[in-house]
């Protein structure tokens, strides 16, 4: 039996959501497989990955063949790397502990890594937002601006109309007192 580490689709119409599974590589996509071993949610950012590290191990170990993309899936978790690690284990090239300690300094990379990614994407966010903010109050600033020079002009108007109309008033009431 060929078995394959392969992504089985879930979800809705333009909004899928994979599991992980061992199957016989002559099963259908979302038919029967053998164990499910994690999920990929490829929608979120980053995606989301919730694997079985060592199911996967194991499975990787006794020859199991991924597809290209959970490949790309395994080795950025970190299966590959404690895989390739073992092998030195195993042909005597340094010891267990040295292996693990290894692994452990390249995930803490990895997820440093990950965070300085994700906190330069929140600074970007929060600079737009920021600018578009400045931008929204420079225009509201014209807009009220353009409503205080129109009624100014309006209550100037108003005075203009009222003040020939009184000093005729006072022409009138003058001429008809002489």
């Amino acid at each position: 039996m060929a078995t394959k580490i392969r992504l089985q689709r879930h979800g809705r119409k333009g909004y899928a959501f994979y599991a992980i599974v061992i199957a016989d590589s002559r099963a259908p996509r979302d038919g029967k497989f053998t164990e499910k071993i994690g999920t990929y949610n490829p929608n979120t950012n980053p995606a989301t990955v919730d694997l079985n590290f060592e199911r996967a191990l194991h499975w990787v170990k006794v020859g199991a063949q991924p597809t290209d993309t959970v490949r790309n899936i395994l080795s950025r978790e970190g299966v590959y790397m404690k895989k390739h690690l073992l092998g030195g284990v195993a042909k005597g090239a340094f010891d267990e502990a040295q292996a693990e300690a290894k692994f452990q300094a390249w995930k803490a990379n990895k997820q440093s890594g990950l965070l300085s990614v994700k906190t330069k994407e929140e600074e970007a966010k929060k600079k737009l937002e920021a600018e578009r903010l400045d931008a929204e109050k420079k225009v509201s600033e014209e807009i009220a601006k353009k409503i205080a020079d129109k009624k100014a002009a309006e209550l100037a108007a108003q005075i203009e109309e009222s003040t020939p109309a009184a000093e005729e008033a006072t022409a009138t009431e003058t001429a008809a007192e002489a």
